[in-house]
């Protein structure tokens, strides 16, 4: 049989027809949901681009607490709103920032694990988990703070900009809850890292008196 009676033949147009229509099915789907993906990204970004006019104000030098509420209740609503809009970890991470210089150290806290679940990564992500570290500080919780700056290191290295900032914070929290030798370890840590740091003289006298506060 050549290709022109298979072709003809009922039995493979029979079970061709199915198949034809599960492909067209399946491209059919395939528009819909591009379409709608690319509706909703449109639809959140023009909610992300309006509210960060009142973030904006909130965050100028002279923005006022009810200005800040205003922009934390905007970036809850948008965040409820757009779950999966790629600009949501940015959004989670300017909320908590927002909610931590209101004093509500928890929702802050919160906000900064959504950054994280949702897929915060580079820069974003350090700054998300230092955060975390940041709210359970604040709230003189320092064991948990601790545990946190140590997770926020763990996903850098010695070439970020923000390696020193975290290994300071982490030195901080070990100092306050009273482990001296650990904050003297992440001091030496520092300068072994980060050798040309400017902060090496200070790091050394900070050393010296940690070893002072030591002696018996």
């Amino acid at each position: 049989m050549n290709f022109r009676d298979w072709i003809d033949d009922p039995r493979v147009r029979r079970r061709a027809l199915p198949v034809g229509g599960a492909v067209v099915l399946v491209v059919l789907l395939f528009t819909g949901i591009w379409t709608w993906v690319r509706v909703t990204q449109s639809r959140a970004e023009a909610a992300f681009a309006q509210a960060s006019v009142v973030v904006q104000t909130a965050l100028a030098p002279d923005g006022t607490p009810e200005a800040r509420a205003q922009a934390i209740s905007a970036l809850e609503a948008l965040l409820k709103q757009h779950p999966r809009a790629r600009e949501a970890p940015q959004a989670a991470y300017v909320l908590g920032n927002l909610q931590y210089a209101a004093g509500q150290y928890a929702a802050a806290r919160g906000a900064y694990q959504v950054a994280l679940a949702k897929g915060a990564t580079g820069t974003l992500r350090t700054l998300s988990a230092a955060g975390i570290g940041y709210t359970w500080e604040a709230e003189k919780n320092y064991a948990s703070a601790v545990t946190a700056y140590q997770a926020a290191i763990a996903s850098s290295g010695p070439k970020d900009f923000l390696y020193e900032d975290m290994l300071m914070s982490l030195a901080r929290a070990q100092e306050q809850q009273g482990n001296t030798a650990a904050a003297a370890e992440t001091y030496q840590r520092l300068l072994r890292d980060v050798p040309d740091t400017r902060r090496s003289e200070d790091l050394k006298t900070r050393l010296a008196q940690l070893k002072e506060r030591a002696k018996p």
